[in-house]
């Protein structure tokens, strides 16, 4: 069955039919441009042999695409009002299964198990905008099943994700998202492209997920806990965040030492440092604590 959702016509009745506006608690726009969804799927790679899981299909406009792909999609929805259209306009595709709930919850791995044999998924959502960051770190730290994401977020969220050190969107999403993935702007999509209008640009932006991070530490969990640290006052300098940190549990006098000991200058802020630099001086505090336990 050909997709018939994405054009503003068909959506517009169907909207109409089950009587649905977009609610604002769950972050809701409409998709009406056929070309952003064909890209979505395509920047995907999903083909017949793939299990997709989408997260939030609303009425099921991405989710004809993906299904007219993929050989199954599970799609995630937490608004339970949209039961009656989406059983409507996801009719034709036997090969999508409906999962009610909210995704920072959801078991993935298990998922995984059931519905695609254990073996990895790929994911493709349209997320709402004031949820996006918690979903996308969810997805990239809690499980390995999962290989390649494809998301549609806020365009201000996509330039975050990119960044390269000391530009104004570095920050702790950028090196949590590079730490797991290949991050990549597939797209730029204007407002119009919804129903109804959002107030900003939309990107569509894929990540592919790396076997192994591309930088090696000691401690996985020091290493963000010493990114986030380095954030939390972005313009202070990077000892002084450290120290301010208290799930880091860090002296003054080992946070100078960790930053000498990378060769960093005294006054360095954590918006300076690349993803290596930041792998290094977390392995720097992480022996320093360590030998200071031991003493």
């Amino acid at each position: 069955m050909e997709p018939y959702l994405g054009d503003p016509k068909y959506t517009a009745a169907v909207l109409k039919m089950h009587g649905i506006s977009a609610r604002k608690k769950f972050g809701q726009n409409f998709l009406i441009d056929r070309t952003v969804l064909e890209d979505t799927v395509e920047a995907a790679g999903v083909g017949a042999e793939d299990c997709v899981l989408e997260i939030g299909p609303g009425i099921g406009t991405l989710t004809q695409f993906l299904a007219s792909r993929a050989g199954k999609v599970c799609a995630v929805e937490i608004d339970r009002s949209l039961e009656g259209v989406l059983k409507d306009t996801l009719s034709g595709w036997p090969n999508v299964r409906l999962i009610w709930g909210d995704i920072l919850k959801l078991d993935v791995a298990r998922v995984a198990e059931e519905e695609n044999g254990g073996r990895p998924m790929k994911v493709a959502a349209n997320l709402p905008y004031y949820i996006t960051t918690p979903i996308v770190l969810q997805l990239l730290e809690s499980t390995d099943r999962i290989s390649d994401i494809t998301l549609m977020v806020q365009k201000e969220v996509a330039d975050r994700m990119i960044a390269l050190p000391s530009s104004k969107d570095y920050g702790a999403l950028t090196l949590a998202v590079q730490y797991y993935s290949r991050p990549e702007i597939v797209r730029i999509v204007h407002p119009s492209s919804f129903m109804p209008q959002p107030g900003v640009d939309s990107a569509v932006v894929h990540l592919s997920r790396y076997s192994e991070p591309p930088v090696c530490c000691r401690d996985p969990q020091q290493l963000f806990a010493v990114i986030r640290a380095s954030f939390n006052q972005r313009r202070k300098k990077l000892v002084n965040g450290l120290v301010n940190y208290p799930p880091l549990h860090c002296t003054k006098e080992q946070a100078e030492q960790a930053v000498a000991k990378c060769g960093f200058r005294p006054d360095v802020r954590g918006e300076m440092l690349s993803l290596e630099e930041f792998a290094a001086l977390s392995d720097a505090l992480s022996l320093l604590q360590h030998f200071r336990n031991l003493s």
